[in-house]
């Protein structure tokens, strides 16, 4: 499977759904981004783009980061309508080839799952490493199947966030663990419908360059 056919599939997957007028944030980065000083954000999989216009919103500066031509598309036509566009920019990436240029002080990847080969152990490192120091990642990922998911397998299987740090493994003198734990909530789906879902959670600080990084 090549970066066509990834980028096909999820063209299709968002054409095939109404682009949101007012995409809403997840729950997760509400939580955690409220109340932190704006600056610089990086969106990794930014889909319909409710986390980057609600970041633009908060007074960050976001540069939002899709495969998807469609995605990126309606996120800077939103954007530029709700008079966001000098602080959004959406740009197609492939996030198997090399990871966004620049520094961050907050890099959010919302359920970064894909049916594609993606190295996303390298990708959430590399997104560590852009982090300024005293910047954060915030990493989400299911910890359940909602009935609406592309991902239906009964058999997949959802690392909790102590093994996705782990598998990262950065070093403690440069990054401290705020947040592992897998909390629950109801979540709407495309259609309105709405179901129980586990979050795993993950949020990680930078506290110092290590290595001369």
């Amino acid at each position: 499977m090549n970066a066509t056919d990834a980028a096909a599939f999820w063209d299709d997957l968002y054409a095939a759904r109404p682009a949101a007028p007012r995409p809403r944030p997840n729950a997760r980065l509400t939580e955690t981004a409220t109340g932190l000083s704006p600056g610089e954000a990086l969106d990794l999989g930014s889909g319909g783009g409710g986390d980057a216009l609600w970041l633009a919103e908060q007074g960050w500066r976001v540069t939002a980061a899709d495969i998807s031509d469609v995605a990126v598309d309606r996120l800077a036509a939103l954007a530029a309508a709700r008079g966001l566009g000098g602080r959004v920019t959406a740009v197609r990436h492939d996030l198997r080839g090399p990871f966004p240029q620049g520094e961050f002080d907050l890099i959010c990847a919302h359920y970064l799952h894909t049916p594609f080969e993606l190295d996303r152990t390298a990708v959430l490192r590399s997104a560590a490493h852009a982090l300024h120091p005293g910047g954060r990642l915030l990493v989400v990922d299911h910890g359940s199947t909602a009935p609406w998911s592309w991902n239906q397998d009964p058999d997949a299987r959802f690392p909790g966030p102590g093994e996705v740090a782990a598998d990262i493994g950065l070093d403690p003198a440069g990054w401290t663990v705020e947040r592992a734990d897998s909390p629950r909530r109801i979540a709407s789906g495309p259609g309105g419908q709405t179901a129980e879902v586990v979050d795993h959670v993950l949020l990680v600080r930078r506290t110092a360059r290590a290595d001369g990084q």
